[in-house]
């Protein structure tokens, strides 16, 4: 084979599903590795609630957005299949930004060699983009203690399961919010977590004053929703709120409106957001503290594999409708 898929993103997505339109998949030749260049082929392409931000116009976030007309954007897993870079060689399985496409030519940037002995999608779902969200916006933001409770949004997601697992093994009481009956009992009855919450049920507010009589120090927010306003009217003196992700808001028009900040006030409540390539230069001590919460067994994860490079389209769309099961990869 001399030509491979790449898709690029040539629409910016307004509010609602995503659709092809936005999107041109393209053939392209098999490039030559360079000197000072390696060529990867991509086997597991991870896809993240951060790429709704990517493909919009903003220019005032975190990360410049995905060009129109270039490949879009996202990490992946993959082999060295040719490398002119001294620090690579062929047959090396490395991680990084490889983008939509089946292979990737780089000059090394952000490329990181996978040394674990481990499946491509469990390197994705746990040492790639989110473990490393999860361990910083956890302990270098939330700055959990023993004996406190956390609640943490999008709890069946590759973050907030994460997230959940880590605090429960640091001693806390763990609250899981998810959209599903079936995602409240893994991650209470695998994972650990003290209770869940499934958000489209009833009697929300009841529900949480019945799980948290205590109040809530610590909130680990992923999606936004009604449930929002509901979790901060409960936060306690000094309580954290580390805001991660908004994935109920990405698809509106208009955002939803936030809760009113007298309690912040009267309570002292810190609220922080994050995005991870402010902290691309923690990533070796990161990983250092995550490490070992997975050789000791006290992480797990399940994975949602999508077949082949367009189904990544579409796949998008699970964010919105909640129906991924786990870290969502795309398996080339």
């Amino acid at each position: 084979m001399s030509t491979y898929k790449a898709i690029n993103l040539i629409a910016r997505p307004e509010p609602g599903p995503i659709t092809p339109k936005y999107f041109e998949v393209v053939e392209k030749d098999i490039p030559k590795a360079e000197p000072g260049q390696l060529l990867i082929k991509q086997t597991h392409m991870s896809l993240d609630p951060a790429m709704f931000g990517w493909m919009s116009p903003a220019t005032d976030s975190y990360i410049p957005p995905v060009e129109l007309g270039s490949v879009m954007r996202s990490s992946g897993i993959g082999e060295v299949v040719e490398s002119n870079h001294p620090d690579f060689a062929a047959g090396d399985r490395v991680m990084g930004m490889l983008g939509w496409q089946e292979y990737a030519l780089s000059e090394g940037q952000g490329i990181n060699k996978v040394q674990a002995p481990l499946p491509d999608e469990t390197v994705l779902s746990i040492f790639a983009l989110p473990g490393l969200t999860a361990t910083q916006g956890l302990f270098n933001i939330g700055k959990p203690k023993a004996g406190e409770t956390l609640i943490v949004t999008g709890a069946a997601g590759s973050v907030g399961s994460l997230v959940g697992q880590l605090a429960k093994a640091d001693g806390l009481t763990v609250i899981g919010v998810a959209g599903s009956d079936e995602k409240c009992d893994w991650i209470v009855n695998e994972l650990g977590f003290d209770a869940a919450i499934n958000y489209k049920s009833g009697n929300l507010s009841e529900q949480l004053d019945a799980l948290t009589p205590n109040g809530i120090d610590l909130f680990f927010e992923n999606t936004g929703g009604p449930i929002q306003n509901l979790i901060f009217e409960r936060m306690n003196n000094h309580g954290r709120i580390v805001v991660c992700g908004m994935i109920a808001d990405y698809s509106k028009a208009e955002p939803s409106p936030g809760p009113n900040w007298i309690p912040l006030i009267k309570k002292r409540i810190t609220v922080q957001g994050f995005a991870m390539p402010d902290h691309f230069h923690q990533v070796p001590e990161l990983l250092a503290k995550l490490t070992p919460y997975v050789m000791e067994g006290k992480i797990k994860h399940r994975s949602h594999i999508l077949e082949g490079l367009e189904s990544a389209i579409d796949g998008l769309n699970l964010f919105f409708t909640g129906e991924n099961k786990g870290k969502l990869i795309v398996q080339l």
